[in-house]
């Protein structure tokens, strides 16, 4: 089966097509097809991945995943959220993970203690067979750690080097990617969708 996933961030298509490997599914970039992106409007990671997946749907006529992800920081009222792409803009730098990195670190940098640095990444995934789908799969996968001093790791992709996770004693981007996909919020989505697509598209 054929599934457009409308991101065109490769790093996203990556790790949802290993994840999504077993089911045999082939996962089509929303920019291979030739559709732009969609308006994400919402507040909310939910809403913005479900008119995601319609926009896509609506335009390439086949069933459509889409990711909504950010990052929430306690000490910011769970902020940046659904703005985390553009996170690194509203401080005067371009649009960029290593941006998103640097404004990050500057805006936490009075906070030192590790309960004022709490944060979690946050997946919603969200699969339509149509368009008009009035039962879309809803997916999501959350992890809880703490804004590293400094980015640590190659591996990875947006906040994974700044992603301390307290189990790991590492950050996301310090573990092997087996491991990291395995236990990140999308790889935690991902499971819940691999087991609703099972249970009731195939």
């Amino acid at each position: 089966m054929k599934i457009v996933l409308a991101s065109n961030n490769q790093g996203k298509l990556t790790e949802l097509q290993a994840m999504l490997a077993p089911l045999g599914l082939e996962l089509l970039r929303q920019s291979e097809l030739g559709i732009p992106e969609a308006e994400e409007p919402f507040r909310t990671f939910f809403e913005n991945a479900l008119a995601k997946a319609r926009h896509a749907s609506r335009l390439s006529g086949l069933p459509a995943l889409a990711d909504d992800a950010g990052l929430c920081v306690d000490a910011f009222g769970g902020l940046p959220g659904v703005d985390t792409a553009f996170y690194a803009m509203q401080f005067g730098y371009a649009k960029g993970d290593d941006n998103n990195v640097k404004a990050l670190l500057e805006q936490m940098a009075g906070l030192m203690r590790p309960s004022q640095r709490r944060a979690a990444l946050v997946s919603t995934l969200v699969a339509v067979r149509s368009a008009d789908d009035p039962e879309p799969l809803i997916a999501s996968g959350r992890v809880a750690g703490e804004i590293a001093l400094a980015p640590q790791g190659d591996n990875g992709f947006g906040f994974d080097p700044v992603m301390f996770i307290p189990e790991f004693g590492q950050t996301f981007a310090q573990l092997p990617v087996e491991v990291k996909n395995a236990n990140s919020h999308r790889g935690k989505a991902a499971r819940q969708m691999l087991a609703l697509m099972r249970e009731r598209w195939l």
